[in-house]
């Protein structure tokens, strides 16, 4: 099954895409609502539906096919740790830290784009894109989402999306070395899309480990950039959903991104292994394509930069203990 979000002209649609239609889900359901019933339910949902209703898929324009109730995004890719630790300090290596857990950041769900959409990034130099399947969260009954095992996390995947973290790498490599973030180097903008294909429909991928074999690409103006298969993450995803949910909890709604596939998922990793912004940094007007297998593509573009109002820099302060008299 694929679910998605979709307007037509003032109105807002949630539901199936069957073949090219879109077909609202029963009862005006919304994703969040089919999200929060789990997968039994919506195959249930999907046998109510008549498959030749809806609308053409060509008369509507998608929007990001959930709002998410929160964004981790991980970093599983060996490779891509390689290339953007050399993008940063001109060496490349992966800390043995990173063998021991996927470590991840939580970004912004309230800069969420959906196929097409224009990012406004802040002024950088560096803009990038960042290549990434993403697992949707939804119900299990009896569970609560805390403190999960790999077997029971892989129960509450409800399916998979495209996403594009996009990245101002030199507004990232300044917060980083305040050893925060990143954060405003990250959070103007993630782009998920064009649907979410539920979990069952992808099984035929898994490999003998519960790795998911498909491939992913990316593409800048046209031109191939990146390849790789998910398949060499260094966790599968029941494991990145069961740390999550160490002394917290993963609820419906929730996206987890894999992190940046290897082998030029993004144009750090490239920088790195060059010793030079090669290719060159997005720019306006480029327009950034990504297609995973399962899942079909997202596309995306480049809009303005948006120049935020100046703030002070740090004062540097006295230490006092006591207040002036």
């Amino acid at each position: 099954m694929r679910i998605a979000r979709w307007r037509d002209g003032a109105d807002t649609g949630e539901g199936f895409v069957v073949g090219e239609r879109v077909v609202p889900f029963p009862d005006g359901l919304r994703v969040s609502e089919v999200l929060s019933q789990g997968l039994g339910p919506a195959r249930a949902l999907y046998a109510r539906i008549d498959p030749a209703g809806g609308i053409p898929l060509a008369d509507v324009r998608l929007l990001a096919p959930l709002v998410p109730a929160a964004i981790r995004d991980f970093v599983a890719f060996e490779e891509h740790v390689e290339g953007v630790s050399a993008s940063v300090d001109g060496r490349s290596e992966v800390v043995p830290e990173w063998y021991e857990a996927p470590t991840f950041y939580f970004t912004n769900p309230h800069t969420v784009l959906g196929p097409g959409d224009l990012v406004s990034p802040p002024v950088t130099r560096r803009l990038d894109f960042e290549l990434e399947l993403a697992a949707v969260i939804g119900a299990v009954d009896g569970s609560d989402g805390a403190n999960l095992s790999a077997d029971a996390a892989a129960s509450h995947i409800f399916g998979y999306t495209i996403m594009n973290d996009w990245s101002a790498r030199d507004v990232q490599s300044r917060e980083m070395k305040v050893r925060l973030g990143p954060a405003k180097g990250k959070d103007f903008g993630t782009a998920l899309g064009p649907w979410i294909v539920t979990a069952d429909e992808l099984d035929r991928h898994l490999d003998a480990e519960g790795f998911l074999a498909v491939r992913a690409e990316v593409f800048v103006n046209g031109a191939l950039i990146g390849e790789d298969l998910v398949s060499n993450m260094g966790w599968p995803f029941p494991v990145l959903v069961a740390y999550a949910s160490r002394n917290s909890r993963v609820v419906p709604g929730d996206v987890l991104g894999s992190g940046t596939v290897g082998n030029g998922g993004c144009l750090g990793e490239l920088w790195g292994r060059a010793g030079e912004l090669t290719p060159p940094p997005l720019a306006e007007g480029d327009e950034v394509r990504m297609v995973v297998e399962g899942i079909g593509e997202l596309t995306g573009g480049v809009g303005a930069a948006v120049i935020a109002p100046a703030l002070p820099s740090a004062r540097p302060r006295p230490r006092n203990r006591v207040r002036d008299a």
